[in-house]
């Protein structure tokens, strides 16, 4: 595995991943999800009726935030190019914009229900990973 790999792997996870789809999961997706329910207040604040991230939001987990067909995480933002629906499953192309680099990525999320999402790895499903909405504050 290349160093590159390894670096997009870390992107992906910290921003996690969604989209807002013309369908009727485009509306349910909108929000601010975490990798635990729990941990919520610690990854993010809110300020000035905007939600961010808290500093030290790493030290608790990972999360994203998002608005329309943007998808903001911690050290990257992301916009929804393109997305196909298959079931519970949406299939997404992005564009990933970090301090360093823009490169486009295709990725699947799993539509657990209004309160959770996976992204999942097709053929792999040892790797999936949960996201948890946060209540609205």
């Amino acid at each position: 595995m290349t160093t590159d790999s390894i670096f997009r792997g870390m992107i992906i996870g910290s921003v996690g991943f969604a989209a807002v789809i013309s369908s009727a999961h485009s509306a349910d997706l909108s929000g601010v999800w975490a990798s635990d329910p729990s941990v919520c207040d610690k990854v993010f604040v809110k300020q000035r009726n905007r939600t961010s991230f808290a500093k030290t939001a790493d030290l608790h987990g990972s999360g994203f935030i998002i608005d329309g067909n943007r998808i903001t995480g911690k050290i990257v933002r992301c916009t929804i190019k393109l997305s196909k629906e298959d079931g519970s499953l949406v299939h997404l192309i992005a564009a990933f914009l970090t301090d360093i680099a823009l490169s486009t990525m295709q990725f699947s999320v799993k539509i657990i229900d209004d309160t959770k999402i996976a992204r999942v790895f097709p053929g792999i499903p040892e790797l999936e990973t949960s996201y948890f909405r946060c209540p609205s504050k």
